[in-house]
C-alpha cells in the first residue's frame, strides 16, 4: 500500500504506533504545585510558531505535560509563514527533518507523501512556503499540543525565587489574568528580544512613505509606484519580487557592498559536529565562528534573486549605502554616494536588533540580563555590535544575570529564539537543527525540575513499596535441610 492510498489517517496511526513502541510520551512525573489556590504550570511557552511547537513537543515527550503556549495570532497564522514571509518556497532543502524530533512519521516528507505520493515527492523541488504552514498546523494537531491563540503575554515577573508570574491578556475581550509557572520559554522568533531595525534617519520621514520588511505591506497600493528596497538579503529579494509581481512601476535595490555575497558559510560546515559541538567551544571560538559568518554575510537564494532580476524594471545599485532620506512633497529622496533617487515608497529589509528595553514582557528583568559584551571582549578587529548585544545564555538557553543576585528568577526564563545563536549555534531560529535545540532545552528543564524537587522524589522513593517478589519464589537450603533432618 502506498502512502497516497493510505493518506493522513494511516500516517497518524503509524506515528501513534511508533511513539507507543518507544513508550512516548513518557509518563507524567513532575509533582503538582499550587500557588494561591491555582495550579502552577511547569512551563509556559511564549509563541506558538515552529520553535514553540517543537519546544512543547519535546517537553511533552519527556513527561512534562503541565504546559501551555500563548500566541497572539489566530490559529494557523503563527510565525512568519503566512504573514510577513514573502518567499515562494522555503530556503532549506526539502529533505531536512526540521521539527520531527527523530520521528520519521512526523517529518514533512511523510506528511507530503501521505497526501501526494512518493513520485510527487521526487518531483518536488523546494517546499512551498504556505504548505509548510499547513504542515505545522497538522504537527500541532497530531501531537495535541496545548496552545492558546489570541493571547498576549504582557509581563513576566518573579514572585518567589522559584516561581514566575505571567500576566496575559485575551485579545478577543481584553480580559487579563495571571498564570504561575516554574519556567518560561521565549519562542519568539527573529525579533524575539528586540524589534525590526531601521536606520535613525528613517524615523524623521512620515510613516506612510516606508515600511520594514516584517510589516504588513499593502503591495497592491504600490502599483505603478517607484519602490526602493534597502538591503540584499533573502527578505530584501522577496519583498522586491513581491512588489514587482504586484505591479510596481520600478524597484531599485540599494546595497552597501560592492558585490552580493556568494557563499553561505554556515551551510558549508553544517554537521552533527557543529550542532552538538558548538556549545562546547570556548567563548573566543564561538565569537570567531559567528564573526566570520556575519562578515561574509548570507547570500540571498539564487531563485529569489532571479525572481527579481528577470524584471526589466528592477535595478541593482551596488556600493550604495543610504546616507540620507528626506521627504519632498508627495515623495521621498534617497541619497547614496552615487547619487540621489526620488522614490514613492521605501522598504527596509534591514533585519532585527536585540533591544531588551523594548520588550514589555521582560521589563522586570531587562536591566540585569547579561549580554555577551558583559562577559567577553573580542580581540581588536573582531568587534561586532550585533554579537556584543546577543544574550549570554546558559546551557539550557536560560538567561544569566549581569549582576548576580539582583534579579532572582531570571535563570528560569529561556531564550529559545534567534538571538541565542552565539551561545548555542543555529538551533533555535532555523529549520535544520531545531529538533536538536528543542531537545537540549527540554532536557535541561527536566534536569532542573527534578533537582529542585529532589526531596519529593526521595520521599516517593522511600514510600514506594510495591513488591517484586512475593516470598514464595525460593527456599533457604540450610533451613530446608535442617527440617528434613529433624
Amino acid at each position: 500500500m502506498t502512502f497516497r492510498s493510505a493518506g493522513l489517517p494511516a500516517l497518524e496511526a503509524r506515528l501513534k504506533d511508533d511513539l507507543s513502541l518507544l513508550e512516548l510520551p513518557s509518563k507524567s512525573w513532575v509533582p503538582p504545585r499550587f500557588h494561591d489556590g491555582s495550579r502552577v504550570r511547569d512551563v509556559v511557552v511564549v509563541g506558538g510558531g515552529m520553535c514553540g511547537l517543537v519546544a512543547l513537543a519535546s517537553l511533552q515527550l519527556l513527561g512534562i505535560d503541565n504546559i501551555v503556549a500563548y500566541d497572539r495570532a489566530p490559529e494557523g497564522r503563527e510565525g512568519p509563514w503566512v504573514t510577513f514571509a514573502r518567499m515562494r518556497t522555503l530556503r532549506s532543502p526539502k529533505q531536512l527533518t526540521g521539527p520531527a524530533l527523530g520521528q520519521p512519521a512526523l517529518t514533512f516528507r511523510a506528511w507530503y507523501e501521505a497526501q501526494f505520493g512518493r513520485d510527487e515527492w521526487a518531483r518536488l523541488d523546494k517546499i512551498p512556503r504556505t504548505m509548510w504552514m499547513d504542515y505545522l498546523v497538522w504537527y500541532r494537531k497530531v501531537l495535541d499540543l496545548p496552545i492558546e491563540n489570541g493571547t498576549r503575554v504582557l509581563e513576566i515577573r518573579a514572585i518567589e525565587d522559584d516561581l514566575l508570574a505571567v500576566d496575559i491578556e485575551r485579545l478577543a475581550d481584553g480580559k487579563r489574568e495571571t498564570v504561575f509557572s516554574r519556567r518560561v520559554v521565549l519562542a519568539t522568533g527573529r525579533d524575539g528580544l528586540g524589534a525590526p531595525f531601521v536606520p535613525a534617519f528613517a524615523k524623521s520621514v512620515d510613516r506612510r512613505f516606508w515600511a520594514h520588511s516584517a510589516d504588513a505591506i499593502d503591495f497592491a497600493a504600490l502599483r505603478g509606484k517607484r519602490v526602493a528596497v534597502i538591503g540584499a538579503g533573502a527578505s530584501a529579494m522577496d519583498n522586491a519580487a513581491t512588489a514587482l509581481e504586484t505591479g510596481a512601476g520600478s524597484v531599485d535595490m540599494f546595497v552597501r557592498r560592492k558585490d552580493l555575497p556568494r557563499i553561505n558559510k554556515f551551510t558549508g560546515i553544517s554537521s552533527q559536529g557543529v550542532v552538538n559541538g558548538f556549545i562546547g567551544l570556548p567563548d573566543e571560538w564561538k565569537w570567531k565562528f559567528l564573526h566570520h559568518t556575519l562578515g561574509a554575510q548570507t547570500p540571498p537564494p539564487r531563485d529569489s534573486t532571479l525572481r527579481v532580476s528577470r524584471h526589466e524594471n528592477a535595478r541593482f545599485h551596488l556600493g550604495s549605502p543610504i546616507t540620507d532620506l528626506r521627504q519632498v512633497g508627495d515623495h521621498v529622496v534617497l541619497t547614496t554616494p552615487r547619487g540621489q533617487y526620488p522614490m514613492d515608497f521605501v522598504i527596509f529589509a534591514t533585519g532585527f536588533n536585540v533591544s531588551l528595553e523594548t520588550r514589555a514582557e521582560l521589563a522586570s528583568f531587562a536591566g540585569n540580563i547579561a549580554y555577551w559584551t558583559d562577559r567577553f571582549a573580542p580581540d581588536a578587529g573582531l568587534e561586532s555590535e550585533e554579537l556584543a548585544t546577543s544574550p549570554y545564555l546558559g546551557p539550557s538557553f536560560e538567561f544569566q544575570e549581569k549582576v548576580a543576585g539582583r534579579t532572582p528568577g531570571l535563570e528560569r526564563i529561556h531564550s529559545f529564539n534567534y538571538p541565542a545563536t552565539l551561545s548555542h549555534g543555529k538551533l533555535s531560529g532555523d529549520i535544520p537543527a531545531v529538533s536538536d535545540g528543542a531537545q537540549r532545552l527540554a532536557k535541561g528543564i527536566a534536569k532542573s525540575l527534578f533537582v529542585e524537587d529532589r526531596g519529593i522524589h526521595f520521599d516517593n522513593l522511600k514510600a514506594y513499596d510495591t513488591p517484586e517478589l512475593q516470598g514464595d519464589e525460593w527456599t533457604d537450603y540450610e533451613a530446608t535441610a535442617q527440617e528434613k533432618s529433624a
